[in-house]
């Protein structure tokens, strides 16, 4: 399976403490442009005095783009099909793609996720300068609510730390919200700890498609959810160690809160799932019904992916709420392996038959969108 290029987790690499800092500060790869002393900051991706089309801007925090932020370019880019090449860097802000900027992509210029970083330290339980707090929603350093969005070799973080913050409740933190449909993310990272890669959808009735092909996300609890029908392809997924808790479980990888009326959820296909926490200290999954939508039947496939020792293989599964056990939503796997795969208690991890499992494919929950074609 190709790397996804995981670093050092959030808690040990001290973004914090380097604030906006240098790209040394924040165990960056040096890549092709900084090697060569930051003369080509767009790589082979082009440059502000030789653009590819009249709808391409680049940002640069160095200010050798069009633009020194994000949020900048985003709000210049108005309408459909624009791409930002983003230079290597750090981009401390908040950002939100709203529905009307369709077909939008995003590429990090060195080819290297590690290089190109958008990071925000807000969690739902932060103060809002107006009062109350932001909320898991709000929390989310980005939101991207337009279909049609594509993302390469970019890190989406949320650098919120619960150690820092003893008082606050909210913990939850994200690192982007996902909500439209058709958006496609390859080559990506997704950094935070609790509530990571909200992975949803703009309405209940609105049965947004993603797909993640070649990624990484981290975090501890519920650090993948929402109601997207989501591919998660050859993904790397690493779960968190804790030293605030003493007993498992530390965790939840996947919370899919997926809608009653949808007939497909989170399908993880040729993946990982490792961990840095003790051995059967993390759940594979547990439902999120949420009080917004009390008929919601979580749907997560995971088949034909390593589940390493992290996951408890006695009880992978575990309730939110006690009125929506687990076994009746609609959780399933096929022909994993690993330790945390082991089948050790009958019943305690539904399997597919092999007649079910040529149902649980890319093409199956994707339909006539096909945004593996042409995958770098």
């Amino acid at each position: 399976m190709p790397s996804p290029h995981p670093r050092l987790p959030l808690s040990r690499r001290g973004f914090l403490a380097a604030g906006a800092g240098t790209a040394a500060a924040l165990g960056l790869a040096a890549s092709p442009a900084r090697a060569a002393g930051g003369s080509r900051p767009f790589g082979r991706h082009g440059s502000p005095a030789a653009r590819r089309t009249p709808r391409t801007l680049y940002v640069d925090p160095r200010g050798r783009g069009d633009h020194t932020s994000v949020a900048d370019a985003v709000a210049a880019a108005a309408g459909s099909g624009w791409t930002l090449v983003l230079a290597p860097g750090v981009y401390r802000e908040r950002v939100v793609l709203d529905a009307a900027r369709t077909d939008a992509t995003w590429i990090g210029a060195s080819e290297d996720p590690r290089d190109v970083v958008i990071v925000h330290d807000t969690a739902a339980g932060t103060p809002k300068p107006g009062g109350g707090t932001y909320g898991t929603t709000g929390s989310a350093t980005t939101t991207l609510q337009a279909a049609g969005f594509t993302a390469r070799w970019i890190t989406f973080a949320n650098d919120w730390l619960r150690a820092d913050h003893p008082g606050v409740t909210g913990t939850q933190a994200v690192a982007v919200k996902v909500q439209g449909d058709r958006s496609a993310f390859h080559h990506c990272r997704f950094l935070g700890h609790q509530d990571t890669l909200y992975a949803d959808s703009l309405a209940l009735t609105a049965f947004a498609r993603q797909y993640y092909a070649d990624c990484y996300a981290e975090g501890d609890v519920d650090f993948v959810f929402g109601r997207a029908t989501a591919v998660y392809e050859r993904c790397r997924f690493r779960t968190l160690n804790r030293t605030d808790l003493t007993a498992a479980p530390y965790g939840y990888v996947f919370a899919p809160s997926t809608a009653g009326a949808n007939p497909l959820g989170y399908l993880v296909v040729r993946g990982r799932i490792d961990s840095e926490a003790p051995d059967a200290s993390y759940k594979l999954a547990r439902p999120w019904v949420p009080s917004s939508d009390t008929t919601a039947r979580p749907g997560l496939v995971v088949r034909d992916t390593r589940l390493d020792a992290g996951i408890d293989a006695v009880a992978p599964y575990a309730n939110m709420s006690d009125s929506f056990p687990w076994q009746s939503q609609r959780f399933a796997e096929y022909r994993n392996s690993g330790p945390g795969a082991r089948i050790t208690v009958p019943g305690n991890r539904p399997q597919l038959r092999p007649e079910q499992a040529r149902s649980a494919t890319r093409a199956a929950y994707l339909g006539d969108w096909e945004p593996w074609r042409g995958e770098c």
